[in-house]
């Protein structure tokens, strides 16, 4: 028996240590609710889990802007169906207006109805926002840009801009060239295809135009090209002075277009980087529409406006169902998101949560094992108090 160093009790203290640490790390586990509570109780996993949170937070996120997206989608659609609504009225008007039972001054009155109708469509257009941010005046359309030139006219001040190309349009840049005749209100009153003489045929060195486009139509100073396949693009030609090209004048307008193929509003529907979807909404106008122009005051323009009521009716219908499309992907896109954050909150728990019967039961044991521990250290404590009995 010794007195200066008892071992016996430096044994029961070392193991009352190691029972009190594991004791402390379960009791952890058990107030956090986590297997994982320090780096050291799972070096890989917790590296795995810290990867897995930040994945399920940014799906969170992304279900939160698809949800977005449709909420967008609803109020464009909803802004669409009443300029339906009034494209039909305009429509109803015009076949009432083309018939030859009635006389211009009837069509008059019919024709302020039509302008007002044409006014509010112009209002809904440019005021339907969302956040701030407008979605049918083409802010969200692809972006196409243009440099021209003008020949016959020195110093002619005439002006073209992409307003709108379809998705069978390829992106590149395309060179254009239209024989242009103003009237005296600055408007486009006729264009010289020279289809006669494919040499110098209007729409040239452009290496992606299908050989059958055309100039389609036109009104007002915007300039429908396409073919009856689904190409189409429209451009405004204007003439920024009155002076400067004389109405019943030819010019030559020569320009470059360039379609970039960007500028929808790209959604960020997924959790990493690039995962997008561009929402494109098209420029919802009259001129897009072709019907700046159109008016009701004879019978004759009564039958022209009602002969462009059917590309108008379309033009919209076109984007009302493309618009439908973008709503059914984004909200199959939510619910795949939500099943995937699901799966993914699962693997996340597996490796971070701890099982709270399993821990309670570890819990109780080294609990035991900490009382048995402190009872030994209490008797080895008192062992060298015995080495007096040998003194007496």
């Amino acid at each position: 028996m010794k007195i200066n160093y008892n071992a016996s009790a430096v044994i029961a203290n070392n193991y009352l240590n190691k029972s009190d640490n594991k004791l402390r790390d379960s009791l952890a586990r058990l107030s956090s609710g986590l297997k994982v509570v320090n780096p050291k109780d799972n070096p890989s996993g917790l590296a795995m889990a810290r990867r897995m949170n930040s994945q399920i937070e940014n799906l969170d996120q992304a279900t939160q802007n698809a949800g977005d997206g449709v909420s967008v989608i609803e109020i464009a659609d909803g802004a669409l169906s009443e300029i339906h609504e009034m494209l039909q009225r305009i429509n109803e008007l015009a076949v009432k207006a083309s018939t030859g039972t009635i006389t211009d001054d009837d069509r008059l009155t019919i024709d302020n109805e039509v302008q007002q109708l044409k006014e509010e469509i112009t209002r809904i257009a440019n005021e339907t926002e969302f956040n701030g941010q407008s979605l049918l005046d083409g802010t969200f359309d692809l972006k196409g840009y243009t440099t021209s030139e003008t020949t016959d006219i020195v110093n002619a001040k005439v002006n073209v801009k992409t307003t709108y190309y379809s998705d069978d349009v390829i992106t590149g840049t395309y060179m254009l060239q239209l024989g242009v005749t103003f009237d005296e209100e600055g408007r486009i009153d006729k264009i010289d295809e020279f289809e006669q003489d494919p040499s110098v045929n209007p729409i040239k060195g452009g290496p992606d135009f299908p050989a059958d486009v055309r100039v389609k139509t036109w009104d007002g100073n915007v300039v429908t090209i396409g073919n009856d396949a689904g190409f189409e693009m429209k451009v405004r030609v204007t003439n920024l002075d009155d002076t400067t090209v004389p109405a019943g004048t030819k010019v030559t307008v020569k320009a470059t277009i360039d379609l970039v193929g960007f500028g929808a509003m790209d959604m960020e529907i997924g959790a990493n980087e690039g995962q997008e979807l561009p929402i494109r909404i098209p420029n919802i106008s009259l001129e897009n529409m072709e019907l700046s122009a159109a008016n009701l005051r004879t019978q004759e323009e009564s039958s022209d406006t009602l002969s462009r009521m059917e590309g108008a009716i379309k033009y919209v219908s076109g984007v009302r169902s493309r618009l439908g499309a973008y709503q059914n992907r984004l909200e199959h896109t939510i619910a795949s998101l939500d099943v995937t954050s699901e799966n993914m909150t699962a693997a996340y728990s597996r490796i971070m949560d701890t099982d709270m019967a399993e821990e309670m039961t570890n819990y109780t044991t080294l609990q035991v094992l900490t009382q048995a521990s402190t009872s030994v250290l209490a008797q080895a404590n008192e062992r060298p108090s015995q080495v007096l009995q040998l003194l007496q």
